[in-house]
């Protein structure tokens, strides 16, 4: 599970340096395979739903960080 909490942070800090069609679906495919895993965990008792939650918390911002172009002040 932190593997693939770390490949899908790792893709976005890629998509930052180089931003392109592919980046931003490995994006969504690394996000999607950690989302998976982090509420299978949960289904089975191994994570308590709070932690899976944050931890869905902290990608989904990071990937929408990632994604979406800093807003002028």
């Amino acid at each position: 599970m932190r593997t693939l909490m770390k490949r899908c942070l790792t893709a976005c800090g890629a998509y930052t340096n180089a931003s392109g069609a592919d980046e931003k679906a490995h994006i969504e495919k690394s996000m999607s395979e950690a989302f998976s895993k982090i509420d299978k965990a949960v289904k089975r008792g191994v994570l308590h739903r709070n932690a899976g939650a944050n931890q869905k918390a902290r990608l989904s911002s990071a990937v929408k960080k990632a994604l979406e172009p800093l807003e002028a002040k």
